[in-house]
């Protein structure tokens, strides 16, 4: 049996006696060979719903900024909205593991303002994790928050809280050059001890040669299909979001539709007189 559906040792699955995903559920994944899903999550409900359909790792991202609060990038968002977020998906996920994103203008000043600002993730949001954006420039800031116990999951390629310095929604890695610039970041962020790390927008190319490089798991997205996990954006996968989305998206559902259907549904039955019935009045 594989251990994904083993009951004392599976990291997900169907199985009933479910035991938490740690960190090294996963290294064991990318050594069988095993790809692994993971989605972002903001909120309890679709915590706990991914988290009983087997999702092994949730994602609080800074994508929030746009999928919650509205903003047009995810420069805006704070530590300070982000909290209850994270607070949210780790009461509700029991399997699950949570990694919550270091936000814009968190980490970057310093190893010290990382460590404060993962040190607030992991005490006032119970995050398993923390996640933080940048290769070799931001290697002493994942090698202090390791160093602190604080587990970290890295992120290169595009990093959408530089667009700006990138010249906006750009693939990276295309090229030899551009490649082993990648591999070095990602070498880096390993060698300051990531358990893993997200390519975002990368030539598959690229992000095949660093994964087979790694020791530790790489989680694409726009990245290809060779890399060991795949993440997507729930909105985006699911389809709540009706708008435009970027060219790796794949839609699975049409929530937003049933959402929009549900919402006709309820104010016809209002304007008709045909809700509340006296099922649902009290006496």
């Amino acid at each position: 049996m594989s251990a994904a559906h083993d009951e004392t040792n599976a990291p997900y699955g169907s199985a009933p006696r479910r035991k938490r995903v740690r960190i090294p559920h996963l290294q064991q994944l990318k050594e069988r060979g095993e790809a692994w899903p993971m989605l972002t999550s903001y909120d309890m409900y679709t915590a706990r719903i991914f988290d009983e359909a087997g999702i092994p790792v949730l994602l609080v991202g800074d994508s929030a900024a746009n999928n919650v609060y509205g903003y047009d990038t995810s420069l805006p968002v704070t530590v300070d909205e982000l909290l209850p977020l994270v607070r949210a998906v780790t009461g509700a996920a029991e399997h699950a593991l949570v990694v919550a994103d270091l936000p814009f203008g968190s980490y970057q000043a310093s190893p010290e303002q990382a460590l404060a600002t993962a040190t607030r993730f992991m005490k006032e949001g119970r995050a398993h994790a923390v996640k933080l954006e940048g290769g070799r420039r931001y290697a002493p800031q994942v090698e202090a928050l390791v160093a602190a116990g604080i587990p970290v999951m890295g992120h290169i390629g595009f990093t959408p809280q530089s667009e700006h310095g990138l010249g906006g929604y750009r693939v990276q890695g295309r090229g030899d050059d551009a490649a082993a610039e990648l591999l070095a970041d990602a070498l880096a962020v390993e060698g300051a001890g990531a358990f893993s790390v997200v390519l975002e927008m990368v030539s598959a190319d690229a992000a095949r040669e660093v994964t087979k490089r790694l020791r530790i798991p790489t989680v694409g997205i726009g990245a290809g299909a060779e890399t060991d996990a795949q993440v997507l954006v729930w909105t985006d996968m699911s389809g709540m979001n009706t708008g435009r989305t970027a060219r790796f998206v794949k839609r699975y559902a049409d929530v937003g539709g049933v959402l929009a259907d549900a919402a006709q549904r309820f104010a016809a039955d209002v304007r008709g007189g045909e809700f509340p019935a006296e099922e649902h009045s009290f006496r």
